[in-house]
């Protein structure tokens, strides 16, 4: 697929069909955490891939399935056949830079502008919708509030901050209205020249 072709596809997807993704195909979307970037090769991520149902759904819960049902969209992370917990170690970050050929002239650790690993999670978290899209498959994604409950439920280390939930999957029929929603979407989307400018701001 043409990367224009899979830049198009992109969107937030929370209708699934109930089809198991094959595990060569999820194999082939999992490899891309290799490739994404992290400041100093830090190599900071981490994902845990979650399949089997009953782990989904508790899952699900956890990461407020209702409060979408509530507001009348149907149950998507447990419908969804995969998702992906998206973590981050900060101490990953910190180890790494106070290497030697990391450290500042005093041997200190640098004062960091912006938390990249927070940077590096995003950047994670977009490479995987893209190489999901370009493998078939359609992606959403949820924030979580109760990270301590979801980190003992997988057995995640200490230092490992949860970013949110990525489901993965075979789009479902989109529900009735959603064409006019996204028309709709797109009617709000900025210019370019409003989020873009050359050389200066202003």
């Amino acid at each position: 697929m043409e990367f224009r072709d899979v830049l198009s596809h992109r969107r937030m997807v929370r209708a699934y069909r109930a089809v198991p993704v094959p595990e060569d195909v999820l194999d082939g979307v999992l490899r891309v955490v290799r490739r994404a970037p992290s400041a100093g090769f830090s190599q900071g991520h981490r994902v845990v891939a979650v399949t089997d149902p009953g782990t989904r759904a508790r899952v699900a819960r956890i990461a407020g399935e209702e409060r979408y049902l509530e507001r009348g969209i149907g149950p998507w992370l447990s419908v969804a056949p995969v998702l992906l917990v998206l973590a981050v170690s900060e101490d990953a970050y910190h180890e790494r830079y106070r290497r030697p050929d990391k450290v500042n002239g005093r041997g200190e650790e640098m004062v960091w502008p912006t938390p990249y690993w927070w940077v590096d999670a995003g950047a994670l978290m977009m490479l995987l919708q893209l190489a999901a899209i370009d493998a078939g498959l359609a992606s959403g994604f949820a924030i979580v509030h109760r990270t301590d409950e979801l980190r003992d439920l997988l057995g995640l280390p200490g230092d490992a901050a949860i970013v949110g939930v990525m489901t993965l999957g075979y789009p479902a029929e989109p529900p009735d209205g959603d064409s006019a929603r996204r028309a709709g979407l797109r009617s709000r989307r900025k210019p370019v020249d409003h989020l873009v400018r050359r050389d200066r701001w202003a």
